[in-house]
């Protein structure tokens, strides 16, 4: 290129683009006119966003818990949609006596797995969710036990506060490695640890004594739990962080609305003498019939007619209501609060289930559905379900409790399982059990995968199903729901007719 040339830019039409347009911001978003002038932004990375403001998010999303009604229940709420009775596995093992005591030596361990001793695996998993929707992520420490100690499988599982995890030790490690918000990293950019506080650092005891004592502990024994948000994330926020200034305005609103009826409720009226208040006139010193300021008490009970003395008025207290917007905008702020509080409906955040429809709660429900399934699979049961899983079968093996002598030749094989979600309850039964039927009929689903969604294991409900059969064949009994012997309306079939079509 020539000395003094430049790159001549034109529009369609060929005419040349002056240097002046081509400064100018081409979305309307990135400009910083008189609307957007007082817009903060910042261009900070995932974890420095999170810096400076973690632990105040963290204190935050807790008071609301704490404190809310809403929020308490809303909680409570969301982690029996995410967790409900339990994240179930079913191993597919094709060795059926082997996956039969792979899975009850599994139910076995889930009772005593608890390092504290007040969950199983299920409540450990319950808590784990409950930990990262408030305080944004969770640690679950494995804790190995001696074979004489009498456990099912020699493994317990330490649930920790992710204050345990400091986000402000960021330093180099004795080993030159990086420390960033906590968490050890090699040359490669790998986890290798974690330094832990070895007791909780908001707990004051008389018995404490390792005070802000950190410990480094490998990352093959951390299983660390939060909602992935941002590429190269290394800590989890509060789920609440994007709600919780409106959570608070709402709660002072209420509580200013509350002030102001129990403040206007305290006074029925006032009792005037003509036009003056009744204090004055009166000689020092109380009288009979008068309060401790000299003032006339004229006793006023519910279906009585006092008679007050000459001169005197009584005008009644009027104050002023909350106004007809008062439900219509606490309505829109709760709205607002549940679709930031990991996708609750506002039915399922509030509880008010006034002027829904079966069509609304429904449409409502499967998109809630959705944005479940999405968190139980790519964070719940990738980060803690399977993990714990894992290392429960290599203690198993190693410790003799399974007999599985390829294991380490075939290990991903005897690791593939299939976790089973707790099912939702179905708005209309008849309607959506018809919908699955014809479903299955018409081959777009499995019968198996049907029965998963529901929650329960299609092998043990048709194992269930056959020793039910046969017990009703030995004592003779006949069901009309045993489509063997009775058509779709529960009438007896003749010998030899097969099912028609509904």
């Amino acid at each position: 290129m020539q000395q003094g040339a430049y790159l001549k830019i034109v529009d369609s039409k060929g005419n040349r683009i002056p240097r002046q347009a081509l400064a100018s911001p081409m979305y309307e978003g990135a400009t910083f006119g008189r609307r957007l002038s007082s817009w903060g932004t910042s261009a900070a990375g995932p974890d420095a966003s999170m810096f400076g403001s973690l632990s105040t998010l963290r204190a935050r999303s807790r008071q609301l818990v704490r404190n809310e009604a809403v929020c308490d229940g809303g909680m409570d709420t969301l982690v029996a949609n995410l967790v409900g009775t339990g994240i179930t596995p079913r191993w597919q093992i094709q060795d059926a006596d082997l996956k039969q005591e792979v899975q009850e030596l599994w139910n076995d361990w889930t009772r005593e797995c608890d390092k504290d001793g007040v969950c199983d695996f299920y409540g450990l998993t319950s808590l784990a969710a409950r930990e990262i929707i408030e305080a944004g992520e969770v640690l679950g420490r494995f804790r190995p036990r001696r074979l004489e100690e009498g456990f099912s499988v020699p493994l317990q599982i330490q649930v920790l506060e992710p204050d345990h995890l400091d986000v402000s030790y960021n330093t180099l490690a004795p080993n030159g490695n990086e420390i960033r918000m906590g968490i050890e990293f090699n040359k490669q950019a790998d986890r290798v640890a974690y330094w832990l506080f070895k007791e909780h650092p908001g707990e004051s005891f008389l018995t404490s004594t390792a005070g802000l004592d950190r410990r480094r502990v490998p990352a093959s024994e951390i299983v660390h739990v939060y909602r992935v948000l941002r590429a190269g994330q290394k800590r989890g926020r509060p789920w609440l962080a994007s709600v919780i200034l409106a959570m608070h305005d709402i709660s002072e609103y209420d509580d200013a609305e509350i002030v102001r009826k129990k403040g206007a409720a305290m006074f029925g009226g006032y009792i005037t003498q003509n036009g003056v208040n009744p204090s004055g006139g009166f000689p020092l010193g109380p009288r009979p019939g008068q309060d401790a300021q000299g003032r006339e008490i004229v006793p006023m009970e519910p279906g009585t007619f006092p008679v007050l003395p000459e001169g005197y008025d009584v005008k009644y207290s009027t104050p002023a209501d909350v106004g007809g917007g008062y439900e219509a905008f606490t309505k829109r702020q709760d709205r607002r609060v549940a679709r930031g509080f990991g996708g609750l409906t506002y039915e399922k955040l509030t509880g008010d289930l006034e002027g829904v429809t079966y069509s609304s709660i429904r449409a409502g429900n499967l998109e809630f559905q959705r944005v479940c399934k999405m968190i139980i699979y790519h964070t719940l049961v990738f980060q803690w379900c399977q993990p714990v899983l894992e290392r429960w079968m290599d203690t198993a093996v190693l410790s003799r409790a399974l007999n599985i002598p390829d294991y380490m030749e075939n290990r991903r094989k005897y690791l593939r399982v299939k976790w089973d979600i707790d099912g939702w309850e179905w708005v209309d039964p008849e309607k959506d059990v018809k919908a699955e039927k014809a479903a299955v009929r018409s081959g777009f689903k499995s019968r198996s995968q049907s029965v998963g969604e529901r929650g329960y294991d299609s092998e043990a409900v048709d194992e269930e199903i056959d020793r039910d059969n046969k017990r009703a064949d030995k004592l003779g009994n006949v069901y009309d729901s045993d489509p063997r012997k009775t058509d779709a309306s529960g009438k007896k079939k003749a010998e030899g007719e097969e099912e028609g079509e509904d």
